[in-house]
C-alpha cells in the first residue's frame, strides 16, 4: 500500500504520538514563545523601568566623581565589575529571570515536558544535502517565509505611521530640555512596541492554531501502520495481561452490581459466598448464580446483599458445591435442586413471616 500523504486518513494513535514525543515532534509555535517574551519584557520594563533609571542616574554620578581616582588596572577590575554589578545587577537579573521563567513557562504550557531521547542521537542523514534542499522547498519552508515576510511589512507599517505621526514633535525637541526630549523618545519607543507586540500576538495565535493543525497533519496514518501497530501492541505481553486485568475487573464489577437482585446469598460462611437468583414468575427453569467468590469477593459479596436486604443463609457442603460446580450466569446442576429448594422455601417462609433475615444457618 503506498505511503503517500494522501493515504494517511486515520488520526494517530496514542502509540504513534508518544513516537513523535519521543522524537521532539510535538506542536509547538515559536511564534507564541516569542511574543509571550515580548509582553514579559514590556511589562517587567514597566515595573522595573523607574529602579533602572534610578540606579542609571546614581551610577553615573558616582563615576564622574570618582573618574579621576581609580584606574582600571588588573588589581582593580574586579573591584570595577562588582561596583557595576551592585548597580545592574538586581534589576538586569530580576528581568531576565523574568523572561526566562516566562518563555520556560509558555513552553509548557504548550507541550508539557518533553524529553526527547531520540533528538539527541547522530543521525548522519541529517548531514545528507539532498535532505537539506527536500526540506528548503517543502511546504513547511514556504509558509515560514512567508509568515516572515509578513511580519516585516506589518512591523514596517506600524513602524513608519507611528514616526510619521510625530513628525511635527521632532522639530520641538530642538527647544526643548534633555528630560523632556528623552521622555519623548521614550513615550514613542513604547507606543511603537506595544503595538507592534499587539499585531504579533495575533499573528502567534494563528500560527498556534497552524502548528497544531499542521501537526496533526503530518502524523496521520495510513490504515496499514493502525492494523500493524494494533497487532504490534497487541502482541505485547505486559498488554495482554493489563487487557486481562482490565477484563477480570469489569466482569467482577458486572457480577457485584447483580447481587442486590440476588435472591439468597448461600455462604459458607467464611471463605465462600454464592449469590443465586429465581424468578418463579418467569418460569425460570432453575435457579441461576449471579455472583461467587472467595476471601475478600465473598466478604464483599455479602456486604453488598446485607446493604440490600438480600437474605443470606449459611449452608457449608451447599456453598462450597456451588462454587466448584457452576460458573456466573449458569443454571444450578440437577443434583442440587433439592439443597437449593429448601434454602428458597426457608427464605420465601421467613419473608413470609416478615422475619428479617440477614444470617441463618440450614444443616445440609
Amino acid at each position: 500500500m503506498p505511503d503517500g500523504a494522501q493515504d494517511r486518513t486515520e488520526k494517530a494513535t496514542p502509540r504513534k504520538r508518544g513516537k513523535e514525543r519521543r522524537k521532539g515532534n510535538v506542536a509547538r509555535s515559536v511564534e507564541l514563545n516569542s511574543v509571550a517574551i515580548l509582553f514579559a519584557g514590556i511589562f517587567l520594563f514597566i515595573f522595573l523601568g523607574k529602579e533602572l533609571i534610578e540606579r542609571t542616574l546614581r551610577f553615573m554620578i558616582e563615576v564622574y566623581q570618582s573618574v579621576s581616582v581609580y584606574e582600571v588596572t588588573d588589581d582593580t577590575l574586579i573591584y570595577q565589575v562588582m561596583f557595576i554589578l551592585r548597580y545592574f545587577g538586581p534589576v538586569v537579573g530580576a528581568f531576565l529571570l523574568g523572561v526566562m521563567l516566562t518563555g520556560l513557562l509558555i513552553n509548557y504550557l504548550q507541550v508539557g515536558f518533553v524529553y526527547a531521547s531520540e533528538a539527541i542521537k547522530i543521525k548522519f542523514d541529517k548531514l545528507n544535502p539532498v535532505n537539506g534542499l527536500k526540506k528548503l522547498f517543502s511546504l513547511n519552508s514556504i509558509v515560514e517565509l512567508l509568515k516572515s515576510l509578513l511580519k516585516f511589512i506589518i512591523v514596517g507599517f506600524i513602524a513608519y505611521s507611528v514616526l510619521k505621526r510625530h513628525t511635527e514633535d521632532y522639530l520641538l525637541l530642538f527647544s526643548s530640555t534633555v528630560p523632556k526630549a528623552v521622555s519623548f523618545f521614550g513615550s514613542v519607543v513604547f507606543e511603537l512596541t506595544v503595538k507592534i507586540a499587539v499585531v504579533l500576538l495575533i499573528l502567534a495565535i494563528g500560527d498556534y492554531f497552524y502548528q497544531k493543525y499542521s501537526y496533526e497533519k503530518r502524523i496521520m496514518m495510513t490504515k496499514q501502520e493502525v492494523k500493524d501497530e494494533w497487532k504490534d501492541y497487541e502482541g505485547d505481553p505486559r498488554v495482554k495481561s493489563r487487557i486481562r486485568s482490565l477484563q477480570f475487573q469489569m466482569a467482577r464489577r458486572r457480577m457485584m452490581s447483580a447481587v442486590p437482585e440476588a435472591t439468597v446469598v448461600v455462604t459458607n460462611p467464611v471463605f465462600i459466598a454464592v449469590a443465586l437468583k429465581y424468578e418463579p414468575k418467569k418460569r425460570t427453569d432453575a435457579p441461576v448464580v449471579v455472583a461467587k467468590g472467595k476471601r475478600k469477593i465473598a466478604e464483599k459479596i455479602k456486604a453488598i446483599a446485607i446493604q440490600y436486604n438480600v437474605p443470606i443463609v449459611e449452608n457449608k457442603p451447599l456453598a462450597r458445591s456451588l462454587y466448584e460446580s457452576c460458573e456466573v450466569g449458569m443454571e444450578i446442576p440437577f443434583t442440587l435442586y433439592h439443597a437449593v429448594a429448601e434454602v428458597l422455601a426457608y427464605v420465601y417462609q421467613m419473608r413470609k413471616d416478615n422475619n428479617p433475615v440477614n444470617k441463618e444457618l440450614i444443616d445440609a
